[in-house]
């Protein structure tokens, strides 16, 4: 029997978003294991693998900018424009080689997180488009004034041509799409076990360990020296550049995720970023967020980060050229705890789950 065959097209806008995905593909695996992903994004193979293991196909093709960024606060606006126009001039040479391969391997729904071409690439193969989002692109750059307020306008159009929006806590009002339904927060669930963290030096005690992780396009200069004040905790950091200091551990394993660590950790020290939060929220594990400049997504994120999780805000200034001070004060408490659900990639996997139970059968795959 051929395999039901799901296309998730994916913002390749750091690794957020395909964490997201990665972790609805996962959850839809596990109702049903016939299920074949196809992941269709830039994000690296690596970091889908650690979510789905090896039973998915990596399609790797962009059709969206994000924010062109040299770090995961730095970002350069011209720059994005001008790549959003690059995309733009082959949208349709993309939309057509798109729809040619979902119509081709009869995949029975595109999910989108969250490129603006996805719906228009879903009505050209003759599928829905189901959409999933905290934001879109249109609300991000709408902030960015009038050299962009033609693109936003254009974003806006793209989005309406998805049957179905799930919108994620932690959220703008996404109004550009035409249906809506709110669903629970997404993530990963943690792996590491008991005598794998002891391997690392860890404990379910988890006093004194906090998480270092700034998204896929990390920090350009994390402030390690200030772990030197702070020798009796220990730190956990996936930057391939991290010093060797006595206090951090490093991890270079990619089956491993920061997510597999959380539950060790007293704390997790973030940029603020939905998926990073997100899987953190879901196992109350408290926040330490940096503020970032410039990024519409980042008030809404912060609020809900005071409303929903233990938690401390830290200015940029005072966690590059302070001294930490911080891990000295305990989180604050949530402003409306257990207010949030937490069941978002369940959620979405069942609904497709009892879509795909509605359609055809679709043939075996062909990857190119």
């Amino acid at each position: 029997m051929s395999r039901p065959v799901v296309y998730f097209a994916v913002t390749g806008h750091g690794f957020g978003h395909a964490v997201r995905a990665a972790s609805v593909a996962a959850a839809l695996q596990h109702l049903n294991p016939d299920v074949l992903p196809v992941l269709v994004t830039p994000a690296p193979h690596w970091l889908l693998a650690s979510y789905l293991g090896d039973d998915f196909l990596h399609r790797p093709r962009t059709f969206d900018v994000g924010v062109v960024q040299s770090d995961s606060l730095q970002m350069d606006l011209p720059a994005t424009a001008a790549s959003w126009q690059a995309i733009r001039d082959r949208a349709a040479q993309i939309i057509k080689s798109e729809a040619d391969f979902i119509r081709t391997n009869r995949a029975r729904l595109v999910v989108a997180d969250i490129p603006p071409l996805a719906g228009e690439i879903a009505r050209a193969a003759g599928v829905p488009c189901w959409a999933i989002g905290n934001f879109g692109w249109d609300f991000i750059y709408r902030d960015w004034g009038e050299d962009f307020t033609e693109l936003v306008d254009w974003i806006a159009e793209q989005y309406a041509r998805c049957e179905l929006l799930w919108r994620l806590p932690l959220h703008e009002a996404m109004g550009a799409f035409p249906t809506i339904r709110d669903v629970g927060l997404t993530g990963g669930i943690p792996r590491l076990s008991v005598d794998e963290a002891r391997a690392f030096g860890l404990s379910t005690e988890r006093d004194r360990t906090a998480l270092l992780t700034f998204g896929g396009l990390g920090l350009a200069q994390t402030p390690y020296h200030n772990l030197e004040r702070f020798p009796d905790w220990k730190f956990i950091t996936f930057d391939a550049n991290a010093p060797e200091l006595p206090n951090l551990i490093r991890v270079r394993d990619r089956r491993y995720r920061p997510v597999d660590f959380m539950p060790f950790c007293e704390r997790v020290v973030s940029k603020p970023g939905f998926s990073t939060f997100s899987e953190a929220m879901r196992l109350s594990i408290p926040i330490v967020s940096l503020t970032r400049e410039g990024f519409a997504e980042s008030p809404v994120l912060l609020a809900g980060l005071q409303d929903y999780s233990a938690h401390q805000i830290v200015e940029a200034d005072e966690f590059f050229h302070g001294n930490w001070s911080f891990l000295h004060r305990s989180p604050t408490p949530a402003r409306q705890p257990g207010a949030i659900s937490t069941d978002g990639s369940e959620t979405i996997a069942r609904a497709i789950c009892e879509y795909l139970s509605t359609t055809r059968a679709s043939p075996s795959i062909h990857p190119r």
